[in-house]
């Protein structure tokens, strides 16, 4: 639907792709990339009828993070650093199951996105890290979420240390979640992604809304929101069918 310089996106039916595309430089982000993936997010937020997205990079990698080699010459502008952030709380916070699918290096910013994903399909030669400290920069907000998903001693670990972790440890850990061949990448991603779209309901949108919201409200105030979330779930045609499915014993359609 849309190819921009360094990364595009495409609309199929419920599902949006979108694929980073600098292979030869491993998908690093430059001034450009953090641009156009302001871009892309915001186009797809619109998309009322998309209801998961899947994140990939061209070749071999995913991505390598912020452009080393610009970053080295000065040619990084600041404004990159809120431009990333910005289009990575678009996708954590958009009503759409977001999937991010990895192949070997998501280091950085690259990780930083993973992060910001609901879902992390890894191949078995993902390598994943936030090696900022080693030029000098805080990690982002991989300070902020990393935690949440491996715990505060691991996430200060990686942090603090800029080490990198293979997938198999990535797994263990939590970082994420589904570990699988790299011979068989993509068509284990696309089942996973399939699978996701098929139980894609109103209420699964206002579930992953209710999830984002449980390290950052009290009780009473969660509540109060669970409430009024579940109101709307029940009110919906997708909760209809699926009462209709239970019945006819067979599994619903959403829409």
């Amino acid at each position: 639907m849309q190819q921009l310089e360094t990364m595009g996106w495409t609309k199929q039916g419920k599902i949006a792709r979108v694929v980073f595309n600098r292979p030869t430089m491993l998908n690093a982000m430059n001034n450009l990339a953090a641009k156009e993936i302001n871009t892309i997010a915001d186009a797809i937020a619109k998309q009322d009828d998309v209801r998961v997205v899947v994140i990939t990079g061209t070749g071999r990698s995913f991505s390598t993070g912020i452009d080393l080699k610009e970053l080295s010459t000065g040619r990084i502008e600041f404004e990159y650093f809120t431009r990333w952030e910005r289009a990575l709380r678009i996708f954590e916070m958009m009503e759409k199951i977001v999937i991010c699918g990895i192949k070997e290096y998501c280091l950085g910013g690259g990780l930083q996105l993973a992060l910001a994903c609901d879902v992390r399909v890894a191949a078995d030669n993902a390598v994943m890290g936030l090696p900022a400290i080693k030029e000098g920069l805080i990690p982002g907000l991989g300070t902020f979420r990393l935690a949440q998903y491996v715990g505060l001693g691991r996430a200060k670990h990686l942090v603090l240390s800029g080490e990198n972790v293979n997938a198999q440890e990535a797994h263990a850990i939590g970082l994420i979640d589904y570990l699988v061949p790299l011979a068989e990448f993509e068509t284990r991603l696309e089942e996973i992604v399939q699978t996701y779209t098929r139980r894609c309901s109103v209420a699964t949108l206002k579930s992953k809304t209710m999830t984002n919201l449980s390290f950052t409200l009290d009780f009473d105030a969660f509540l109060k929101k669970y409430v009024e979330l579940q109101d709307i779930a029940c009110a919906s045609d997708d909760h209809f069918e699926a009462r209709r499915a239970y019945i006819e014993k067979r599994e619903p359609v959403f829409h």
